[in-house]
């Protein structure tokens, strides 16, 4: 069920939305943007943000921009609700997708909401299990700020004997822990960096993330600690005490597996020069598989400089 977020101190206007759109989605109230934060930037974001706009409230019109001006927010819908044509008049600053007049609200919000939706999967690219941003988005990304000359670093991260656990417990199991790393991930960066971050699933067991070098290492140190704690909670008590499990490897021989733990690579622009995407992403995994050489969770930076 998609969630939507209606933001007024409008009363009447949170009900008739709610009233109307209730059926389809899991809709929750807020009575300012400044109070929505919380949910709109948790790592279970919503799909749209029904927001009546108010043209004499700065604070909204600033704050969502600066949720816009971040990468992991860019793609936040908002289906802006407007008194007038006076009102739209005065809302150039103000970052929406679309709007409804409030005296079209009782008989079409429920379509425009349904629109706003669809269109935004469409445009979107998210993986559908973690709603992180995907390959694409990715690859924008880090070539974005290559272009721009930024300074920030690059970290690949990788699980590790989870093909194993895939086997022995099925991809429910599986899937479960690839949802809570993305989780993980994400509490880990916008924890040190909540601003200018941005975290990505390129497929499968595979996350990249984005953020100042002055605060990667501190992130992918809480990210180590925090995997290593919560993820030997997904296998069954016995496997958990023993700290491996009994699978069958690629060979098809039946052997102990330990439990999975996460690599992670890291570069960042001062090993450069570099001015493709794909060289930094290249960079990154091989220091991703270097980490992989290492028992147990790990992060290993390159730190030359070429």
């Amino acid at each position: 069920m998609k969630t939507v977020i209606v933001i007024s101190r409008d009363v009447v206007l949170t009900s008739t939305v709610e009233n109307r759109i209730r059926q389809g989605c899991r809709v929750i109230l807020f009575d300012g943007i400044q109070s929505a934060l919380g949910l709109i930037c948790s790592t279970s974001p919503p799909d749209l943000i029904v927001l009546d706009v108010d043209p004499g409230d700065p604070v909204t019109a600033g704050t969502l921009s600066q949720l816009k001006e971040d990468p992991m927010f860019r793609n936040l819908t908002v289906l802006a609700v407007l008194g007038d044509e006076n009102a739209f008049a005065q809302c150039d600053a103000l970052l929406f997708e679309d709007y409804i007049w409030r005296r079209a609200v009782e008989t079409e919000i429920l379509r425009r909401v349904n629109l706003c939706i669809m269109r935004s999967e469409r445009i979107v690219e998210i993986n559908p299990l973690t709603r992180l941003p995907g390959n694409i988005s990715i690859n924008r990304e880090i070539q974005e700020r290559l272009d721009r000359g930024e300074a920030f670093a690059l970290a690949w991260a990788d699980l590790d004997q989870f093909k194993p656990l895939n086997d022995k417990y099925g991809f429910s199991r599986g899937d479960d822990i690839i949802r809570i790393t993305g989780r993980l991930i994400l509490g880990a960066v916008k924890d040190k960096q909540r601003e200018h971050s941005f975290v990505g699933h390129i497929g499968g067991d595979d996350f990249v993330y984005i953020m100042n070098p002055e605060a990667i290492e501190a992130a992918s140190r809480e990210l180590v600690a925090t995997f290593d704690q919560i993820i030997p909670g997904f296998y069954d008590a016995e496997d958990r005490e023993r700290g491996s499990i009994r699978s069958v490897d690629r060979q098809g021989k039946a052997r102990d597996f330990p439990l999975t733990s996460i690599s992670i690579g890291i570069t960042d622009t001062a090993s450069g020069p570099f001015g493709h995407f794909g060289e930094m992403t290249e960079r990154a995994s091989e220091m991703k598989k270097y980490a992989k050489q290492f028992p147990g969770s790990c992060f290993k930076w390159d730190r030359r400089k070429r």
